[in-house]
C-alpha cells in the first residue's frame, strides 16, 4: 500500500511540474533606422528624440506599455505615459514616442516596458547623456 501511495505522489509531482506555466514574457525590440534612437547616446540639451518599439505576444496577451525615466542616477523612475493595449494590440504592438531631453546637462535613463496578462514583463532601456 505504501509503495502505491508513494508512486501516486511521485506521478502527481511530475505531472504538476510539467503543467506549470513557464512565465514567458512578451518580446520587445527597438525600431532602428535614421529617425530612431535605439542605443545609448549623447545629445545636446533640449534635443528632440524618437524611440520606436515593436512588441509581440509570446504566451499571454499583452496588456500595458509603460514609458518611464529617471534623471542622474535616481533609483526610482517617473512614469511618462502608460498605454492600455486592446484588441489586436494585445498580440502585436508598435509605437513611436517622441520626447525632448532636459535643457540641462546630465544623464537620463528611459525604460520601455511591456506587461502581459500574467504580469510578465519585457523591458528595454536607453541611457541618454545630455551635454
Amino acid at each position: 500500500m505504501k509503495a502505491k501511495l508513494l508512486m501516486f505522489f511521485l506521478l502527481a509531482a511530475v505531472a504538476l511540474m510539467w503543467s506549470c506555466d513557464p512565465h514567458v514574457p512578451p518580446s520587445i525590440e527597438f525600431k532602428t533606422g535614421a529617425n530612431y534612437i535605439s542605443q545609448d547616446t549623447t545629445v545636446a540639451k533640449d534635443t528632440s528624440l524618437t524611440v520606436g518599439i515593436i512588441a509581440r505576444k509570446k504566451e499571454d496577451d499583452m496588456k500595458t506599455y509603460n514609458i518611464s525615466y529617471a534623471y542622474d542616477g535616481a533609483q526610482s523612475t517617473t512614469t511618462q505615459q502608460t498605454f492600455t493595449l486592446t484588441g489586436s494590440e494585445e498580440q502585436y504592438y508598435e509605437k513611436d514616442y517622441t520626447f525632448r531631453v532636459r535643457n540641462q546637462a546630465g544623464v537620463e535613463e528611459w525604460s520601455f516596458v511591456i506587461t502581459d496578462r500574467d504580469g510578465n514583463i519585457a523591458k528595454l532601456k536607453l541611457k541618454i547623456t545630455v551635454k
